[in-house]
This record gives structure tokens, sequence and C-alpha cells, in this order.
């Protein structure tokens, strides 16, 4: 898990948290709540480094045959 956390940042990781701490803010400055999940899914994206890359959102799968 700490490895997860702290390793591996890029400019896509820093750009969803720079987001979803602009969306934390909109929601407390414009009193519009619905903001706060945005940036709760940003947030999470961004600390899991979760979300598409630029090869797109494929799965590489190797398959291994039993014999």
């Amino acid at each position: 898990m700490k490895r997860i956390l702290f390793s591996n940042w890029h400019l896509m990781r820093f750009f969803r948290l720079g987001f979803a701490l602009f969306l934390f803010y909109q929601a407390y400055e414009t009193h519009h709540w619905f903001f706060v999940a945005f940036g709760v899914f940003f947030l999470f994206q961004a600390l899991f480094n979760l979300g598409c890359g630029s090869s797109g959102c494929n799965l590489n799968y190797k398959t291994q045959k039993n014999e």
C-alpha cells in the first residue's frame, strides 16, 4: 500500500490531485456540495494511480496454458 501511494508519480497523477483539490475548494466556496463527489473520485484516482493512461483503458492479460 505504501508503495502504491508514494511511487510512480507523474504529470497525470499531479493533475488529478490538483483537480480534486480545486473541486473541493469550489464546493466550499459555492456551497454546491455535489462537487465533493467528483473531487473524491479524482482524489481516489490520484492516490491509487487508477484510471486510463495514454494507451487507453485496456488491460494486458497474459494467458497461460495449463497442460
